[in-house]
C-alpha cells in the first residue's frame, strides 16, 4: 500500500536536506528528524495546522540533569528576554531539570534560502543560549 505524502512530510524532508550540511540528520522512530547541533540534542517535526499552513517545530535539549536552583531559573528568564527565535523552558524532574528551547514557525512557501536561514537562526539561538547558560 502506498502512503500519501503530505505537504508537511515534504516540508520536513526539505528541512532535513537543507540542514544536512550542518548536522547529521537521522529519522527517528516517531518520524521526527533528530540531530546534534553544537552540543544540543535537537528534534525537528513538520505538521499541518490547517489547509496550506504547515509549521516546523524545533525542540533542542540544551542541558539535562541540572540541579534545580533559583539561580538557573533566573538565568533562564534573563536569557529568554534576549532570545529572538524560541522560548527556553525548564522541565522539572524532582531535584533536577532539563533545559529546552522550543520554536515553531510556518514553513510552507519559504524558498530554500529563507527556510535555511530560519532553521539556522533557531539553531544559532540554541547554541548561544547554551553557551550563555552553561559555559
Amino acid at each position: 500500500m502506498n502512503r500519501i505524502v503530505s505537504s508537511s512530510d515534504e516540508l520536513q524532508a526539505r528541512a532535513g536536506a537543507l540542514l544536512s550540511p550542518f548536522a547529521d540528520i537521522e529519522v527517528k522512530d516517531d518520524g521526527s528528524l533528530g540531530f546534534e547541533y553544537h552540543g544540543a540534542l535537537c528534534s525537528l517535526r513538520a505538521m499541518p495546522l490547517s489547509d496550506e499552513l504547515d509549521v516546523l517545530t524545533a525542540i533542542c535539549l540544551l542541558a539535562w540533569d541540572r540541579p534545580a536552583d533559583p539561580e538557573l531559573h533566573a538565568r533562564i528568564a534573563e536569557r529568554n528576554d534576549a532570545l529572538t527565535f524560541g522560548t527556553l523552558s525548564l522541565v522539572a524532574r524532582g531535584a533536577e531539570v532539563d533545559v529546552l528551547l522550543r520554536y515553531s514557525f510556518p514553513g510552507a512557501g519559504l524558498s530554500d534560502e529563507a527556510l535555511t536561514t530560519m532553521l539556522l537562526l533557531v539553531l544559532s539561538g540554541a547554541d548561544t543560549a547554551r553557551q550563555d547558560l552553561f559555559a
